[in-house]
């Protein structure tokens, strides 16, 4: 079930990416950021469609992705990638303003709105995603603030190929698409996740199997039913908290769940 629920996600808010390039920010010359920016200008310089240059760019980061993010991530990433492609094959490119400003505004929320519904399962739409999902392994930063910085340099390319203007523009899109994104998107929010169940070694095994996190186990019992029950206590990121939360309810629906925000990790933390 949740497995239907992500690529249904994932399936519609690609569709959205297809949507705001072709009504917000091609028609005015806009651009996205990163390898989706560049495959927006390969678009227009040329008469191969941007979807189908979205494809061809991302193929060599998708191989840095398979590497440090893994198979699933990966194939998520390239459902993701194809249903905006093919959106924009079929979507017209059609001015829904005719200020640059406004669909600079707008696109850049739909577009940030898209990547981090997008990200938040478990996918990306290539390029600078991959990229800054690579850097945040390591360290706690906002990925919306990381794509933005890695995005600027489609502002300086679509300048000397368009104008200073429309960069000026791309500027501001992008700018907003990674504000949009950090809302969504909060994977460099650590959660301090602790379970009561009766099932403790069945919960222990599901999560084990599907999260790369440790889990500290200790007994306990219920003051009012004097039954005894496991406490799992481990810190996942708020990213991971859909997931967890549903193999929880599929394990042990009775489980009794407290998840708190936490302000620190130290130590053996995996971040990916």
């Amino acid at each position: 079930m949740y497995q239907l629920y992500k690529y249904t996600v994932l399936f519609v808010f690609s569709i959205v990416l297809g949507f705001s390039f072709n009504m917000f920010l091609l028609p005015h010359e806009v651009l996205s950021g990163g390898v989706t920016g560049l495959a927006m200008i390969f678009g227009l310089l040329s008469p191969i469609n941007s979807g189908i240059w979205l494809v061809i760019l991302n193929i060599p980061v998708f191989i840095i992705g398979w590497m440090r993010l893994g198979k699933q991530f990966i194939l998520n990433s390239v459902f993701s990638v194809f249903i905006t492609s093919v959106s924009m094959q079929y979507i017209p490119v059609v001015k829904v303003t005719d200020d640059a400003l406004l669909s600079a505004v707008f696109g850049g929320v739909i577009v940030g709105v898209g990547i981090g519904f997008i990200v938040r399962f478990y996918g990306s739409t290539g390029g600078a995603d991959i990229i800054g999902l690579v850097v945040t392994q390591k360290h706690d930063i906002p990925l919306g603030g990381l794509i933005f910085g890695l995005n600027s340099i489609v502002v300086f390319v679509s300048g000397f190929f368009f104008s200073w203007d429309l960069a000026l523009y791309t500027m501001a899109s992008i700018y907003i698409t990674g504000i949009v994104i950090d809302r969504i998107h909060t994977r460099h929010i650590k959660l301090n996740l602790m379970v009561v169940t009766s099932q403790g070694d069945a919960l222990k095994n599901e999560l084990i199997a599907n999260l790369i996190r440790g889990i500290t186990v200790m007994n306990g019992y219920g003051a009012y039913s004097n039954n005894e029950n496991k406490v799992l206590y481990t810190v996942i990121t708020r990213y991971e908290l859909a997931l967890v939360k549903s193999l929880i309810k599929k394990v042990d629906p009775q489980a009794f769940v407290s998840i708190s925000e936490t302000a620190e990790v130290l130590g053996n933390f995996r971040r990916s």
